[in-house]
């Protein structure tokens, strides 16, 4: 198996992961939450700021990896509270405004270092 581990710049993972890895035209991206990596802190301690960040750096990780959020084919959501879907259907929306991908949404009892939410996704290159 021949496999890229893409990597960001600035920015050390705060766990022993790669960001995406990328395996034939397949990339595999790491759960994503709304921290900035660079600063080091939540972009927001709400749903809607963290939903947005988390979905920024889940752009920027797959344009690190050569593709872009029109080539995700699947991503899964984890929610600390559902009663935040409706909130996150809309800003998910405006990423994927055509053609969304597959989805699935789940409620955890918590993420790594107190986030709210956080995306997974699996995106095809080109």
């Amino acid at each position: 198996m021949n496999k890229k581990v893409v990597n960001l710049p600035d920015s050390v993972p705060t766990a022993p992961y790669s960001p995406a890895v990328v395996v034939g035209n397949l990339v595999f991206v790491a759960g994503q939450v709304g921290f900035d990596p660079v600063k080091r802190h939540f972009y927001g301690m709400d749903i809607m700021s963290q939903t947005r960040g988390t979905l920024q750096n889940l752009k920027t990780v797959l344009e690190c990896a050569g593709t872009n959020m029109q080539n995700v084919v699947k991503t899964t959501i984890y929610l600390t509270n559902l009663a935040d879907f409706e909130i996150v259907n809309q800003i998910y929306s405006e990423y994927f405004p055509e053609e969304p991908p597959a989805r699935s949404c789940v409620q955890v009892v918590a993420i790594a270092h107190g986030a709210l939410i956080e995306i997974e996704a699996i995106a095809t290159i080109g």
